[in-house]
């Protein structure tokens, strides 16, 4: 089935199984047939030639290869220099150019991203000879200096602080605790609303003293559990005791209160367990005696613990990870030897739970005791307020805006300098010597146009009339016509999925 191209004019007709004209060749994306100037096809150095007919080969030249010539690139050129726009190239078309034009269109975004990103990281000082041009700009050096340190202040103060945030920061404050209880008599029955019944309440309430912050702590949260302890003879084994633990999903409260019957005087005994954080833990005593540490965090009592045997030299001086135990480790550790890795282990039987506050408080249904309220003051720790503010300081981004915008302002008015500087070179220099600069000037203009389009070959040359009138120039059109024409066929074949014969 014969097709014929879409082109104007005589197109000629491509069958299945016929020879395809030497001098014709379909563009297999366009399906434009392409032909052969009249003037190369009729010329002296050019005729058809049948299919599988190739020119002349030269002896020892094997099938398939090309001769080079002087001059001449061969196969497809990469920037063919006799077409400017790259849309007019043959075999390729609106769909292939695409990409290609898109690809020249981002590059000078992307040039433009890097220059920003190459100013941002330029230096700002100014070059030598402005400074002895303008001997006022020595002031901004100083300036430049100054910054310079201030900058290297600012962020070795930084790490210090974020050092010191990896430790816990805490104060010792005092929390006063107020235990108070009320009584209510019995009311007497037909008088009313009251309780037939004696009882008393207990409220157990806190607070710190002199608290400078803005948002008080619950007294709940000062504690791990709280329990209260009444006279087990006359509120029995299984009511005699009042407990509270904290849990995950604990609510946090000002105070306690317990209620119960009764018109005695009732001794009872309150457990406190501070809620330490980090977790503290009380020593075995005869460690607390040798370290002279009673009840510490985990990472303080180890510290204690390297300092100890650092000073007594315990540590074995071949083998590093060892320490020799003297009498006293022996005693507590009951081994001669040990690793250091062994130490968390040996040293988790010897931590306990430290002792709670212990407080032991009358509850008194006398009416004439007007005493009921009973003040005790014990020392806790809580979050130093000197952390909250460290941690404002590194997040605070309140000038890095402002001294980015006054960057970029140094940056521009830095290189606006330049610039000038480099303007003021290009026109002393053309005063000075104005032939000798437009010559060099022309070089150098060349050699970066030679770099920019890619130029091979000999241009001086190329660009005189004589150069295409050589004995070779009319077999060098034909072998790359004929090139062309192979290479589109083969395109062809490729698309269409026969081989044309």
């Amino acid at each position: 089935m014969a097709t014929r191209g879409a082109g104007g004019g005589g197109g000629y007709l491509v069958s299945q199984g016929s020879p395809v004209h030497p001098n014709a060749g379909v563009n297999p994306m366009t399906g434009q047939s392409l032909r052969m100037s009249p003037s190369l096809q009729q010329g002296p150095g050019f005729r058809p030639m049948a299919p599988g007919v190739g020119f002349p080969r030269p002896p020892g030249m094997l099938a398939g290869a090309r001769m080079g010539m002087p001059g001449m690139q061969m196969g497809m050129p990469s920037a063919p220099q006799y077409m400017g726009n790259a849309a007019g190239r043959l075999g390729m078309s609106q769909q292939m150019m695409d990409p290609f034009r898109k690809r020249l269109h981002q590059q000078p975004m992307l040039n433009r991203g890097r220059g920003v990103k190459r100013r941002k990281m330029a230096d700002k000082i100014l070059p030598q000879r402005i400074r002895e041009l303008v001997p006022e700009s020595q002031a901004y050096m100083d300036l430049l200096a100054f910054e310079r340190k201030l900058d290297q202040t600012i962020m070795r103060k930084r790490l210090e602080i974020q050092e010191s945030m990896k430790k816990p920061l805490t104060q010792k404050r005092k929390l006063r605790i107020y235990i108070s209880n009320t009584y209510m008599p019995a009311k007497p029955e037909g008088e009313g609303e009251g309780e037939s019944v004696a009882s008393w309440e207990l409220r157990v309430e806190g607070k710190l003293l002199d608290d400078p912050g803005k948002v008080k702590r619950k007294f709940s949260s000062f504690f791990k559990s709280l329990v209260i302890e009444l006279d087990k003879d006359l509120y029995g084994p299984d009511n005699h005791l009042v407990e509270w633990h904290r849990m995950p999903t604990t609510q946090e409260t000002d105070g306690f209160q317990v209620k119960r019957p009764g018109d005695v005087n009732v001794k009872c005994t309150l457990l406190l367990m501070l809620d330490h954080q980090p977790p503290q833990y009380k020593l075995d005593a005869r460690l607390a005696r040798l370290l002279g540490v009673h009840t510490q965090t985990r990472a303080n009592i180890m510290q204690a613990l390297w300092l100890y045997i650092k000073k007594n030299k315990m540590q074995d001086s071949h083998e590093k990870e060892y320490i020799n135990c003297n009498r006293y480790f022996k005693q507590i550790f009951n081994c001669l030897r040990m690793k250091f890795s062994a130490i968390p282990v040996k040293l988790a039987t010897l931590l306990q739970h430290p002792d709670p506050i212990i407080i032991n408080h009358m509850i008194s249904v006398d009416p004439s005791d007007q005493k009921k309220t009973a003040c005790y003051d014990i020392d806790v720790e809580v979050d130093d307020p000197l952390k909250s503010q460290m941690s404002n300081f590194l997040l605070s981004t309140t000038n890095q805006q402002e001294i980015a915008v006054l960057d970029v302002k140094i940056h521009d008015t830095i290189e606006s300098i330049n610039q000038l500087k480099t303007q003021r070179d290009f026109m002393l220099s053309f005063s000075n010597h104005p032939q000798e600069f437009i010559q060099d000037w022309i070089k150098s203009q060349w050699r970066d146009y030679k770099v920019m389009t890619d130029i091979i070959g000999n241009p001086e040359e190329e660009r005189r009339a004589e150069f295409y009138h050589e004995p070779w120039t009319q077999e060098g059109v034909g072998r790359f016509i004929f090139s062309k024409i192979q290479q589109r066929r083969q395109e062809l074949e490729q698309v269409l999925g026969i081989r044309i014969t």
